[in-house]
């Protein structure tokens, strides 16, 4: 058997094989080079997630004023120039097209729910300044026709001293015609008389309103519910009802005439429902763990609730006092039927007519002459201004803010600190002392010690010591 051995040597071995790939090139057809471009897929667009319209920014001012004055203008221009609306609805009919114009400006800006805050901010923002607009106008209207009693009171040209030129305020109107002079007469019986009425009737409703919130919100049962319901029924009152109540049972049963203290009682019966109800809806405001935080502190309810409770509230129970003094103050129906009218000073409550504010004021412009009509926007000016003495009266022994303590307040927390530091000081300086006197690692010696007539040597005392 032979084997054939083939034997090559590398030079042929490297000639076959470039043969071979030539004839493979060859054999099949090469395709034209061309570029592949990778197809990518397309992300969706995140959905933009609703504006929020936090502040004012000025294309907001603009936008805003722009509104406004296309409103006001075709307004304007609808009222006056085609007559197509009265000029008492020029200011609505403006309005109507402030908002419209302002929602389209919007609306070509930003998006729907941008659109619809912005909408309703407008709104709410309008009727806040509806209701300042109001109570200005009812302000400057009241100063505006009286200003020709404040203006002799402001001229210096009339020659009289300051506290003479406000004699409105220092006289009554006993002795002084419709036809007298603005200079003659005053309002001096109607201001008493408003303050002792007003005092009168606060002296029975705060504590009593108080006493009565106190019982709703710390004393839970029936007869809580009971009185709740009765209160809020009372709330609903009518003026005329309460004073009709305090003339059969007062003036016609007792006294047989008109006086301050029926006027003051009729007043009471109007404003405690409104102490009560204000009062049980702050105290109610108090968190349950300040109550039971005192309570394990071993307290009993009611010195948790004097000491715990009523100056948490001390703010709120003001605002309450303010809301029903200044409902009580302005009230006239009940007074006109129970005080009476008179033109002179009177500072008994219990002994003839008394006359308030609000009455006076009745009274003067009734009459058909121009200077007591004036008298009468007058004395509405000095009651508008009463009112606000005393909100800001009760807003600086309340405080502004809550846990914000007034000034006399904050000086009674220093004086006791500086007391508490003293006390302190001298419990230190006795502690220092009788560490002085004190020899150390025994008890203190006495002050006086008397010398031991027979002193012991050392090694008596050592032998001592050990028996």
């Amino acid at each position: 058997m032979s084997i054939d051995h083939d034997v090559r040597s590398p030079h042929e071995s490297i000639i076959e094989l470039d043969e071979s790939l030539r004839l493979e090139e060859f054999s099949e057809p090469v395709a034209a080079p061309s570029t592949t471009l990778p197809r990518l897929a397309l992300a969706e667009e995140p959905e933009e997630p609703p504006k929020v319209v936090v502040g004012i920014s000025r294309d907001d001012v603009l936008t805003i004023a722009g509104a406004a004055v296309s409103g006001l203008s075709v307004g304007v221009v609808l009222s006056l120039v085609l007559g197509v609306v009265p000029v008492g609805w020029m200011f609505f009919v403006s309005y109507l097209w402030f908002v419209a114009i302002y929602t389209t400006l919007v609306f070509l800006r930003d998006r729907g729910p941008a659109v619809r805050d912005r909408f309703w901010t407008v709104m709410l923002s309008s009727a806040g300044v509806v209701v300042v607009a109001t109570l200005g106008l009812v302000i400057g209207f009241t100063l505006l026709s009286g200003q020709e009693v404040f203006a002799q009171a402001f001229d210096p040209s009339s020659g009289q001293a300051i506290w003479e030129r406000f004699h409105f305020l220092t006289l009554d109107m006993g002795g002084v015609g419709p036809l007298a002079a603005l200079k003659d007469g005053g309002i001096l019986h109607a201001i008493v008389g408003t303050l002792i009425q007003i005092g009168v009737a606060l002296a029975i409703t705060v504590p009593l309103g108080i006493t009565t919130a106190l019982f709703l919100a710390e004393v839970r049962g029936k007869f809580a519910r009971f009185v709740r319901t009765i209160v809020e029924a009372m709330t609903a009152l009518p003026s005329v009802v309460a004073g009709l109540f305090i003339y059969a049972a007062i003036i016609v049963g007792i006294t047989h005439e008109f006086n301050g203290f029926a006027a003051s009682l009729a007043i009471t019966v109007l404003m405690l429902p409104i102490m009560i109800r204000s009062s049980d809806v702050v105290l109610r405001l108090v968190p349950g763990n300040l109550r039971e935080a005192g309570l394990a502190l071993g307290a009993s309810q009611w010195s948790v609730v004097w000491r715990v409770v009523l100056p948490t509230v001390r703010s709120g129970l003001t605002t309450a006092i303010i809301l029903a003094t200044a409902h009580g103050i302005g009230e006239t129906a009940p007074v006109l039927l129970t005080a009476g009218v008179t033109s002179n000073l009177n500072i008994n409550p219990f002994s003839g007519p008394m006359t308030s504010l609000p009455l006076a004021a009745l009274e003067f412009v009734k009459n058909s002459q121009n200077t007591m009509k004036a008298r009468g926007f007058a004395t509405a000016a000095v009651l508008l201004v009463l009112v606000l003495v005393l909100f800001l009266i009760a807003r600086k022994i309340g405080g502004q803010e809550p846990g914000k303590l007034t000034p006399v307040q904050r000086a009674k927390l220093g004086q006791r600190s500086r007391a508490t530091a003293a006390r302190m000081a001298r419990n230190s300086q006795r502690a220092a002392a009788d560490r002085t006197i004190s020899p150390p690692g025994g008890e203190p010696a006495p002050a006086h010690a008397e010398p031991d007539p027979h002193p012991q040597s050392p090694s008596q005392q050592s032998t001592g010591d050990k028996i």
